[in-house]
């Protein structure tokens, strides 16, 4: 009795020992790591239309991690095996739109979190404009106006090709005169009319130097006050533009009878047709400075009727040149 007594006492040590043992050695186990966190979320617009492919940033501020992804053709997104733990925010980025960043939340071990509030506006772009006066423009038309010549050689100065030209202002008038009468090409044109005159011997001047003199200065003067008084001093009075509108449409005769009452009737700094006083007054203009200048036995009403007939010819030459003949580009050439 005695003999079973200690060994069922020393077995009972022996167990003890190793459950202790166990016991003791299950103590030295470290705690399992938590469990980790997802982030999901839909990138969406402000009208409620997915948006894909956006650049999405997940970002810790605490614990320094950045994680990246793109939002996929529903404009969805996930994070998977994300530390849980406070400080986390969501930055979103897509061309064209402004970016959004979302408030700090925090991450509990094993959540599901559902990121909402998902707006994406579009970005804000700044436009610089830059207002230009009438006045400006019309600089800027009588600028591009100087350049436009015949076959690159003759001076085509008064004719406007756009639609809706700015008015000008007397002081465009005057300087587009004056670089009409100052061009190389127009002087030469004087010349080259006195010098016909001289070799028809019109007006009855005497022959030689001085006759071609006299000739040539009733050429200018005649030439110079046609310009200056009815392209210039009269149009500023009267408010009426010097130059011809090509018009380029409509049927043939419409544009026949537009360009055969070029003399009678222009464009005011209105934008409306009304009657050409300024052309009219500047060939009146012309006759009477001729007059003036030409021997006292060829003088009378009947030279300035015909000097300003003359004019009013010309008007109309021009008129159906410019509708008819010079309208392609070819014949223009014109520097924008």
């Amino acid at each position: 009795m005695i003999s079973c007594f200690f060994y069922r006492f020393s077995l009972s040590l022996i167990v003890a020992g190793l459950f202790g043992q166990g016991i003791a050695s299950g103590q030295q186990f470290s705690a399992p790591a938590p469990q980790a966190a997802t982030v999901v979320g839909t990138v969406i617009d402000v009208n409620g239309g997915v948006v894909p492919d956006a650049t999405v940033i997940l970002n810790n501020s605490n614990l320094g991690d950045r994680l990246a992804s793109a939002s996929d053709g529903n404009g969805f997104f996930q994070f998977t095996k994300v530390p849980p733990g406070a400080g986390w925010s969501v930055s979103i980025r897509v061309p064209e739109f402004a970016d959004w960043t979302s408030k700090a939340f925090a991450l509990t071990p094993g959540q599901y979190f559902l990121l909402a509030g998902i707006e994406m506006h579009l970005a804000t772009v700044e436009v610089s404009v830059t207002a230009l006066t009438p006045e400006q423009i019309a600089t800027t038309e009588v600028r591009a106006e100087e350049h436009q010549r015949i076959l690159g050689v003759i001076p085509n100065f008064y004719v406007v090709y756009d639609r809706s030209p700015a008015p000008l202002t007397s002081k465009l008038k005057f300087q587009l005169a004056l670089r009409a009468l100052t061009d190389p090409v127009t002087v030469a044109g004087f010349v080259l009319n006195a010098t016909i005159y001289q070799a028809a011997g019109y007006p009855g001047y005497r022959g030689g130097i001085k006759g071609y003199g006299q000739r040539l200065g009733a050429t200018f003067a005649g030439g110079y006050g046609n310009v200056i008084v009815g392209d210039a001093l009269l149009p500023a009075i009267l408010h009426q533009d010097p130059r011809f509108y090509y018009r380029g449409t409509g049927t043939a005769m419409s544009r026949l009878l537009y360009a055969l009452s070029n003399p009678i009737l222009t464009y005011g700094d209105n934008g409306r047709r009304q009657i050409n006083f300024s052309g009219i007054g500047g060939d009146l203009a012309s006759g009477a400075l001729a007059d003036a200048y030409y021997p006292s036995s060829e003088r009378g009403g009947y030279l300035v009727v015909k000097s300003a007939l003359i004019g009013a010819g010309g008007r109309i030459a021009n008129g159906l040149l410019q509708e008819f003949v010079l309208k392609r580009p070819a014949f223009r050439k014109r520097r924008r």
